[in-house]
């Protein structure tokens, strides 16, 4: 076998076998990865790959003795026929015939493709005649596509120019019709993005602004003008040499990203997933502590992706003006000496307007503002806007015109609907604002967050303009009543912008934004009882969030603390309308009845002691009297004397009464008084509850009950959100679990039956707890989370609470449960938290006497779960 790297021409007919021609490329692949590495151009490798690739197949052309047929082509197609080769790139091949091959060259020509997949080359292929082409062409736009790059690799020329000069042919997709389906497949291939670059595991090729949106240009460019190449599309007029050097430069930024992560796959993917983003930012030597040469790439990549997507639209727009070539019947309306909307979009009526008076540039998004039917902004504008925008010297927020507009603008009622994000689209809010500048294109390192930081906060600001709509009520109840009552929603607007905008520099960045934002509300002629409200905002806008989902909100003291952290319903009403937006716009998977549920009681439960008074706190013996009373009246309906009620509800301790509502307390006591023998009893609600599926457990207590319950739910693909552990005075479990299926839903009802028995199995057997063995995600594994384990005083102090942090693998909480039981440690209350690939989970535990834990119990249980959970990761 050779060592040394042949030309394929050089290769004699015996050294044309499977092993030496493998041996070949691998030494091929071991050369491009070292040039890579030593920083050569990235384009010089993608076309010398190709070369090289055109080399094999003609030679093996060769050798297989396809020459010899007059009648017969070999061409390469798609991105292979542009020279664009990465190392896992599709070849993409055409065998062109006039006629059909005949049956001696058939069998040929099966080895000849065997050969290439025997050698793991990408290789897609198809064998058609001229006719073929044409027809499968003309109804197949991806075909048409393909044949339109087709490169003659060897075989017939005749047959060749034929098929191009047949594909060229106005018969063939009329330019139009080809325009406006490349379009129509654009607008849907980029829906399947949501419409956004700024996905944390985005696809180079297929994202918003990615690779296929560059070739989508130069498609319709060929089609029409016969421009092979960016270069030739200037030519023409439609990019200026600024446009075609930029669109070259991310066009090489794009192809240095792709080429790296090809050389870290062994499969073709384009998915700059979360496990690939590490090594490919050091291939491309990007550096730092921590995350941060991953940041730094990826800003650079977002970035890019902005700059590609800008000049696509624009571009798509001068070539709808050329192309679809219809009288312009487009109604003008002068808007002010500056601006007039030309159908649905706004222009510029002067020349070089934004560079003479930067301030005009805010004025352009304030008619956007007040005209709904303003949809985008003009192709030449747009232009004008992109030159200005370089050449802006100073930050607009530090131009006095323009920081008085902008004010304007963030007090119009219509701001949110098109024209901030607008703003964002085409870089003026970086423009504007140098902090948020900074929040472009950076990263958010969890599977909790879908979107970069200034993505997020732009959905945000979609999230807040959707409670004025009718549609949402049902969604979203509270802030639709809510949002149209605040007296400035304005401060709302600032709130959320500056809400992470401290995000990637260090330090708590709520922190960070509430300074900002109060430092800029001052410079911006907001009062400071203004100020201080957004700022607070800013600085707290986790506060409701953390307080619904990590703490007891059915505590009166947990309210209190709330609500004094909160001080007056008009705090309130602001930070759910912008808690509410901020959990929607994180990922689009999160909001769920669940969340709806426990916002909404916190909300009314603080407004409650709010109107109250915080200095009257509510009267802990009266809410459980009046839980029993109407409890009572339910079970004597159903035919239960006060007598039994009363000898059952002996059984009970207050605590129980406080934490259940009447209808659960009912519900709980009509199947206990119900039920003979010593089996355990579990229900399943009927109906959803908070958002989810009430699973009660009334059983002969022991240490291993919660594992077993957890580990049974696990089976059932089920997630435990909430978890309230309590015990009779004589012994028995009175336990509730509220569970969400797999789509965070609450459990269909032809499931309840199986899940009741299957819990109840799980606490009649006595052998070892079967925790279920699940793999952990691909994605998930690509994430660190250390396990830590805190331990925290409670008020009274009889009772010790445990804060876990661990990575969400399958099973966690079965194996914490499984800990408790062996270290002899009983559970009183469970608050089960996910946020993305971090589970934090809240316990609240005491030990065999019902004490405390003491510190060297302490120190016990932190080592077996330590123990468990890591070895179990």
């Amino acid at each position: 076998m050779n060592d040394v790297l042949l030309s394929p021409n050089e290769l004699t007919a015996e050294q044309l076998n499977l092993t030496e021609l493998k041996n070949q490329l691998a030494l091929f692949a071991d050369q491009q990865k070292t040039e890579f590495l030593d920083r050569a151009s990235v384009t010089d490798l993608v076309y010398q790959r190709s070369d090289y690739i055109d080399a094999v197949l003609e030679r093996l052309w060769q050798h297989f003795e396809f020459h010899h047929h007059p009648n017969l082509s070999l061409i390469a197609v798609g991105g292979y026929g542009r020279r664009e080769l990465h190392p896992l790139s599709d070849i993409d091949l055409l065998i062109l015939s006039e006629n059909g091959v005949d049956k001696s060259y058939q069998a040929r020509l099966s080895e000849f493709v065997t050969l290439l997949w025997d050698l793991k080359l990408e290789v897609g292929h198809s064998v058609r005649t001229l006719s073929e082409c044409m027809d499968v062409g003309l109804d197949d736009l991806t075909v048409a596509t393909n044949l339109q790059e087709a490169r003659l690799l060897c075989g017939s020329e005749r047959i060749f120019h034929e098929l191009k000069n047949r594909i060229h042919s106005e018969q063939f997709w009329p330019s139009e019709r080809f325009f406006k389906a490349k379009v129509k497949e654009q607008k849907e291939r980029h829906a399947r993005y949501h419409d956004t670059a700024y996905n944390l595991e985005p696809d180079i090729k297929s994202s918003p602004g990615g690779l296929r949106d560059i070739h989508t240009l130069s498609w319709i460019a060929r089609r029409h003008f016969g421009a092979t190449s960016l270069r030739e599309m200037s030519k023409y007029g439609f990019l200026t040499d600024a446009e075609f050097r930029e669109l070259d430069e991310c066009q090489t930024m794009l192809w240095r990203i792709r080429f790296a992560l090809h050389l870290e796959l062994r499969r073709y993917d384009n998915r700059l997933t979360f496990a690939h983003q590490p090594s490919v930012a050091e291939t491309l030597g990007y550096q730092g502590e921590g995350n941060r040469g991953i940041e730094l790439m990826m800003k650079d990549f977002y970035r890019t992706l902005g700059r590609v997507s800008e000049l696509n639209k624009m571009l798509i727009r001068l070539f709808a003006q050329a192309i679809e070539n219809e009288p312009d019947s487009k109604t003008i309306e002068v808007l002010s000496d500056d601006f007039q909307r030309h159908g649905r979009q706004i222009e510029a009526r002067k020349p070089a307007l934004f560079q003479a008076r930067p301030d005009t540039i805010i004025d352009m998004f304030l008619h956007i503002a007040n005209d709904k039917s303003i949809e985008s902004i003009s192709a030449p504008t747009l232009r004008q806007l992109r030159t200005a925008r370089r050449r802006l010297n100073r930050f607009l927020c530090d131009v006095p015109e323009a920081k008085e507009k902008f004010i304007s603008l963030t007090r119009h009622p219509n701001a949110l609907h098109k024209a901030f994000p607008l703003m964002h689209k085409h870089g003026v809010l970086s423009a504007y604002l140098p902090q948020w500048s900074q929040i472009v294109g950076q990263m958010q390192f969890d599977l909790f967050h879908a979107y970069t930081v200034d993505e997020h906060t732009i959905r945000l600001l979609k999230h807040i303009n959707g409670y004025s709509y009718e549609e949402n009520r049902e969604k979203h109840p509270i802030c639709c009543d809510v949002y149209p009552r605040l007296a400035k929603p304005e401060l709302l607007l600032l709130a959320a912008i500056f809400h992470d905008i401290g995000k990637g520099r260090g330090g708590d960045h709520s922190e960070i934004g509430a300074g900002e934002a109060y430092t800029f509300c001052i410079d911006h002629g907001f009062s400071r009882p203004e100020a201080n409200l957004v700022s607070w905002l800013v600085g707290n806008h986790l506060l409701m969030s953390v307080t619904a989902q990590r703490r007891d909100i059915y505590d009166p003291e947990v309210i209190t603390e709330f609500a004094q952290k909160v001080r007056d319903e008009e705090r309130l009403d602001y930070l759910i309308c912008l808690t509410v937006a901020d959990i929607n716009a994180t990922n689009p998977e999160l909001w769920n009845s669940w969340k709806r549920t426990l916002l909404a009681e916190l909300y009314y439960s603080t407004q409650k002691a709010l109107r109250r008074g915080l200095e009257n706190p509510p009267d802990i013996r009266e809410r459980i009297r009046h839980n029993q009373h109407l409890a009572s009246a339910l079970l004597r309906k159903n035919g239960h004397t006060p007598r039994e009620i009363e000898l059952l509800w002996q059984r009970f301790k207050a605590d129980y009464f406080l934490r259940h509502t009447h209808k659960q307390i009912a519900w709980h006591s009509e199947y206990i008084l119900s039920h003979e023998g010593d089996e355990p009893l579990v229900l399943v609600s009927k109906n959803a509850t908070r958002g989810g599926t009430e699973i009660f457990v009334y059983s002969k207590d022991r240490p291993s009950l919660f594992a077993r319950v957890v580990a049974a739910l696990d089976k059932k693909n089920l997630s435990v959100h909430d978890a309230q552990i309590m015990t009779s005075k004589d012994g028995f479990a009175l336990d509730t679990f509220m569970v969400l299926d797999s789509h965070n839903e609450a459990i269909q009802s032809d499931r309840h039956e199986k899940i009741r028995e299957g819990v109840t199995l799980a606490l009649i057997q006595d052998g070892p707890i079967t925790i279920p063995v699940k793999r952990a995600s691909r994605k998930l594994m690509a994430f660190n989370v250390k396990t830590q384990v805190s331990f925290l005083p409670t008020r009274t102090g009889r009772r010790t609470l445990l804060e876990l942090v661990a990575l969400d693998t399958p099973g966690l909480l079965a194996r914490v449960g499984a800990v408790f039981a062996r270290e002899g440690v009983s559970l009183q209350a469970a608050k089960i938290t996910t946020i993305g690939e971090r589970a934090e989970d809240f316990f609240i535990v005491t030990d065999g006497e019902r004490q405390a834990l003491s510190d060297e119990v302490q120190k016990t249980l932190r080592e077996a779960l330590f123990d468990a959970l890591n070895d179990a990761s």
